[in-house]
Order: C-alpha cells, then structure tokens, then sequence
C-alpha cells in the first residue's frame, strides 16, 4: 500500500487542497483508495488553529509526523509539499529519511540556494505583509490573486475560503511565526529520497528560479509548468498529477 502525505503551505489547511486529492487519486486509478491520502494541517492551521505556529520548520514537521502517529498511520510515506510545506517535507526526508519513499516539493525555496527577493517576490512583500492584518472576504480573495495565476476563473473557491478562515481563523501571531519559519529554513543536505520538483512560469509569490536551482544543485527532477502560478494544484492539479505518475514510473519508487 501506497501512503501519501499532503503538506499545505502558509495560513493554509486540509480543505484548500480543494478536489486535487480526487483528481490525484484518478490519475493513479485503481491504486490509491480515499485513505491513501493523508493531509494532515500544520499547527496554527485549520483543526489546529488554536495551537501555537512553530517558529521553526523542523518542529512544524515533527508536530506532522506525531499526528500521524497518534492517528495510527505509519510510515513509511510519500510526501508531496507545497511551499511551506514543501520545506517541511525536506525537513522530514533528510531527518528521517528511512520513513520517506519519495517526495514532490511544489513551488518551494530554500535559504541556502535562493535569495531573499527570489524567495518572496518584491511586489509580494507588501501584499504577505498586508495580508496579516487583514480579514474576510478581502484576505481570502488577495491570497488568492497572489497564489493563482487563474483568479478570475476560480471566484467560485472564495465563498468557501472565507467561511473556513472564520472556523478556523489562523492568528496573526500563528501567521508571523510561519512566516519566519519559512524565511529562516536553510537546508543544505539533499535528502536522500527520491525527489521530483515543480515549479509554476507565473508563480507571482516565489520566483520558479527558486525550484530550478534547487533542482539543479541537488540533481533532482524537475518540471515547470509554462502557466500557472504558485498554487500548481489549484491552477492545474491534472498536471500536477500526472508528472508526479510518470516520474514514478521512471524512478521506481
């Protein structure tokens, strides 16, 4: 049996994956069942708003991984992280490699091979900044136009997105300690998984260079999706799919 483990990013939770999980599950046809796929939320997120946002991605990762045991899933696992979330993965990886089969890292950066302005594009400081401080609609629909490159086409998420934000509000400390905790992860080992990297060409958030580099430098697969924007698996999570199947299926893993 095949577990998968999905890992949101910043201020995200278990729903904003939306119906990707059913659209990854129906390009692997009959191989994953509903319970193959494990989206647990980061502290401070959904279900666990309430509890403090680590300030540092290894202590988000290990708060992951005891909920998963807690909930009586065992590794070994594949792991497929946007963003933040995707720093979390390779956190796991290169800790606890031997509970790791392979992993997806999706629009994600790292410290130590990309710059702070590549990490979080200029334009998008002040609108990260902002989106601290503000509520609602208005804050749901500006994550929103930074993380889609389709915005116009996917009004429709909205009307969910901010009634799950007013059940399970993130705190705008929760926000800020994610934050750093993204800002300050510097990982220099490459784990030592089988890696897969995808990147959006209009990624509005963080620079795509960010996900070549790495590639790059730790000889990892990589593919970029000549459209869409940060979110690759709101804006195109068909695509999304299907590189992760047939890079399976050249790996082995």
């Amino acid at each position: 049996m095949t577990t998968w483990v999905f890992l949101r990013g910043l201020t995200r939770e278990a729903r904003h994956w939306g119906d990707f999980p059913q659209r990854f599950r129906a390009e692997f046809g009959g191989e994953l069942a509903a319970g193959d796929i494990l989206m647990p939320d980061l502290p401070g997120n959904g279900r666990r708003c309430r509890e403090p946002s680590p300030i540092q991605v290894a202590e988000i990762m290990e708060a992951c991984r005891r909920q998963l045991r807690e909930q009586g899933r065992a590794p070994p696992y594949h792991l497929l992280g946007l963003s933040l979330g995707g720093m979390v993965a390779v956190a796991w990886a290169v800790r606890y490699p031997e509970e790791c089969r392979a992993a997806v890292l999706i629009s994600t950066s790292l410290r130590s091979y990309s710059s702070i302005f590549e990490r979080l594009r200029p334009n998008a400081w002040l609108i990260v900044l902002r989106l601290l401080f503000a509520v609602g609609a208005a804050r749901e629909r500006a994550i929103l136009e930074l993380t889609s490159a389709r915005a116009s086409d996917l009004s429709d998420v909205l009307a969910d997105w901010t009634a799950w934000a007013q059940e399970c509000p993130v705190s705008r400390r929760n926000g800020l300690n994610q934050l750093l905790a993204a800002a300050c992860f510097a990982a220099v080992e490459k784990p030592a998984v089988p890696l897969l990297i995808l990147a959006g060409a209009a990624d509005r958030m963080v620079h795509p260079r960010c996900s070549q580099r790495l590639a790059r430098a730790w000889g990892a697969q990589f593919a970029l999706h000549p459209s869409a924007g940060h979110d690759l698996p709101l804006d195109d999570g068909d695509w999304v799919a299907r590189e992760v199947r047939a890079w399976l299926a050249g790996t082995g893993a």
